[in-house]
């Protein structure tokens, strides 16, 4: 597995954490165990020139992804470069108030949302987005099943 985890930032985030459950997802998603994933944790900047360039869309926003060999689960995987995921924990404290999780849970939400995304889940109709908070919900309930934590908030 080639698993790269950065913070970028001055938030203090628990990336042994993150890289823990990423490769957590790895196995519940049935994916190659050689599979490549870069985890960034970036500025508020970084993220508005990023969701400007690739969304066209103004302002920062909590997360990006950006698959590279549109991989796919399956019983018989295949190696590859999944993607790389951005996080914004400027962003997701600025954001609190409309989801009601601190930094550490929203991140985790985030990277199996991330994860998803660079799987091939969407969430633009409404079919799709019950497909896909679905599985965020199975997954994460999953995760916090082996790996209980406290959601406390730092940053």
């Amino acid at each position: 597995m080639n698993l790269t985890c950065e913070n970028e930032t001055d938030f203090s985030v628990d990336l042994e954490r993150l890289t823990a459950e990423a490769v957590f997802l790895f196995g519940a998603l049935q994916l190659h165990p050689d599979v490549e994933l870069s985890i960034t944790i970036i500025s508020s900047e970084e993220m508005e020139a990023l969701h400007v360039e690739w969304m066209q869309e103004s302002g920062a926003t909590d997360i990006l992804s950006f698959p590279m060999d549109e991989l796919r689960p399956s019983k018989n995987p295949e190696p590859g470069m999944l993607g790389d995921i951005v996080m914004c924990p400027e962003y997701v404290v600025s954001d609190t108030p409309r989801h009601g999780m601190g930094l550490a849970q929203r991140l985790e939400f985030l990277l199996v949302h991330g994860m998803l995304h660079l799987i091939g889940y969407d969430h633009q109709t409404e079919a799709e987005y019950n497909e896909m908070f679905a599985k965020q919900d199975v997954l994460l309930a999953q995760w916090h099943a082996v790996s209980p934590s406290d959601w406390s908030v730092r940053g």
